[in-house]
């Protein structure tokens, strides 16, 4: 039997059985419960496995610091799980994440998003896209499914599935920033010469497995690739005069950067390399193999607010 309701009564229903903790409460997480902000509609439904309830309509619940909203969820109790529909974004004041559909799991603190994912960093630009991520709140971690692309600033990451690791500032639990990200599978990764202005031109790193660690203000601070690893990168002398282009391949290449700017380049195992001369600037027949700058199809790139 299927019963619907307005938003008035069943409101004040449901939040008085949160309130009271009676038996039919499900919303509830290690013994913190989820809060419901807004619903247009309450649904509440007796199967043959038990009960069930949806809120429909810009339906908004906090849980903890999380806040997720979606257009349609539906509580399963006995499965301590809450399946979010529609227009679904997820939040801990730290980074935002919007999905088509997800799942999320109160007692793991952990939401599962699928189709068209796109989020960002709240207090940087970090933004990033995918068509599947696992958002772990309890263990500060991101991970993005096919297609994944990663952009800061002029700088772009992709690859097959891609992990960042969210840490909390120093002293500062408030202000958490990215430390670690670690690219599997077509790991790319490329950042516009700041130092060529015309033609615009990239430095480039690709290999199998890649990991970049970055600073509390979102600087890169060293990249680490292994496996089939090569890069392309230009040089210039001590009065920032362009000397030419350096190509190189081994089974492991390691990239410092000192304020977010490479410095130095180590290559070991089965070292290969070559020099390009200066008329080979902006020549894309040298790019490596994997290069596809995809600048147009960052998230939020014409929005100066999100549309929450």
């Amino acid at each position: 039997m299927r019963t619907a309701f307005s938003l008035s009564f069943l409101t004040i229903l449901f939040l008085l059985l949160v309130i009271t903790c009676s038996q039919y409460e499900t919303l509830l997480a290690e013994k913190k419960k989820i809060i419901l902000k807004h619903a247009d509609t309450i649904e509440g439904e007796q199967t043959e496995t038990g009960l069930y309830r949806s809120v429909i309509g810009n339906v908004v619940f906090l849980h903890d610091n999380i806040t997720l909203k979606c257009d349609r969820v539906t509580d399963y109790g006995k499965e301590n799980k809450i399946v979010l529909i529609g227009n679904v974004f997820i939040s801990d004041n730290s980074v935002e994440i919007y999905g088509d559909n997800g799942v999320y799991y109160p007692d793991r603190k952990l939401g599962e998003l699928s189709g068209h994912i796109r989020g960002r960093m709240v207090n940087n630009s970090i933004i990033l896209k995918g068509q599947k991520a696992v958002v772990n709140k309890m263990t500060s971690q991101i991970w993005l499914y096919d297609n994944a692309v990663v952009w800061h600033e002029k700088k772009q990451i992709s690859g097959d599935n891609i992990f960042l690791h969210i840490k909390e500032a120093t002293g500062n639990k408030n202000r958490r920033h990215i430390d670690e990200i670690q690219v599997n599978g077509h790991a790319f990764f490329m950042a516009a010469d700041t130092l060529s202005l015309s033609p615009v031109v990239y430095d480039q790193l690709s290999s199998r497995k890649m990991v970049i660690y970055m600073s509390g203000n979102s600087n890169i601070t060293g990249i680490t690739a292994t496996t089939e690893a090569e890069s392309l990168y230009h040089l210039y002398n001590e009065n920032r005069k362009f000397s030419g282009i350096n190509y190189s391949s081994g089974n492991m290449i390691r990239m410092f950067f000192v304020d977010g700017i490479m410095k130095r380049v180590k290559v070991t195992g089965h070292v290969e390399g070559r020099q390009y001369p200066e008329r080979f600037r902006g020549d894309s027949s040298i790019n490596l193999s994997r290069f596809a700058w995809k600048g147009d199809e960052q998230p939020f790139k014409k929005q100066t607010s999100l549309p929450w």
